[in-house]
């Protein structure tokens, strides 16, 4: 997996918020509610955000296996004994500090399985509730990215037309800021 990551995104670490500066050409970011509201506050806005989630998803990696790659953020180079089990991918160090209490590193795991709409619903509430972040979903050739936050998902394609194509079938998910943020 370390490998297919540095031929694809050779330019950052699997770090889904550090992405979008150096592939902001292939970069677009859909909001999970209308009017970029942040979180949801009931069972009806719930469903919008796991619709929107799993129809970019389904998009994306509609019959085809994906990695679902969890982080575990820690101030210990090591990973945690009660957290090294099958699924360990790699550890970075993300904030070199000099003074170790302060450096932070992230301890990625990934599951392979093949997607189905629904199939990480659990997750993907825990990560718009914000009680989970880092989750960068993956095809096993690494050629498209789905990295879902509170708020909505910023999605890297391989290519900007694929980019422009998706971006317009959903134009009313993205935000009105220049940025896209």
């Amino acid at each position: 997996m370390t490998e297919l990551w540095q031929q694809r995104w050779p330019s950052c670490p699997p770090v889904g918020y550090k992405l979008r500066d150096p592939y902001r050409n292939v970069w677009v970011r859909f909001h999970s509610l209308p009017e970029s509201k942040r979180y949801a506050e009931d069972e009806s806005e719930y469903t919008v955000v796991l619709e929107r989630y799993n129809t970019v998803l389904g998009e994306l990696f509609a019959g085809a296996d994906v990695y679902v790659i969890t982080p575990l953020w820690t101030t210990e180079a090591e990973v945690p004994s009660s957290q090294a089990v099958t699924g360990y991918w790699q550890s970075l160090l993300v904030e070199d500090d000099p003074d170790p209490e302060f450096r932070t590193y992230c301890h990625l795991f990934a599951a392979r399985r093949p997607w189905r709409r629904g199939c990480i619903d659990e997750l993907l509430r825990d990560i718009a509730d914000d009680r989970v972040a880092g989750v960068l979903i993956t095809d096993t050739r690494m050629q498209r990215i789905h990295h879902p936050y509170d708020g909505g998902a910023d999605v890297f394609l391989a290519t900007s037309e694929e980019r422009d194509r998706m971006r317009d079938r959903h134009a009313d998910w993205l935000s009105r800021h220049p940025s896209g943020l």
